[in-house]
């Protein structure tokens, strides 16, 4: 699997999942389905910021890494 997010972007990725996490989990302020759609995307987030590779990205031909 090829790399196609730059170090910006992967951070950035990082940084939201982190709040996403935690307004679903320390603060208590999401509920029901939006608790669990939060933690899936800062999931998926997280995911893709630690491989580096985002599918999405692959499908539109988008890369945000200049050596790639």
């Amino acid at each position: 699997m090829k790399t196609n997010m730059g170090t910006i972007d992967r951070g950035g990725r990082l940084v939201i999942a982190a709040v996403l996490a935690y307004l679903a989990l320390g603060a208590g302020m999401l509920s029901g389905v939006l608790f669990w759609l939060a933690l899936v995307v800062a999931g998926v987030f997280t995911l893709t910021a630690l491989v580096g590779n985002c599918p999405l990205y692959s499908i539109v031909g988008l890369k945000t890494c200049k050596n790639c």
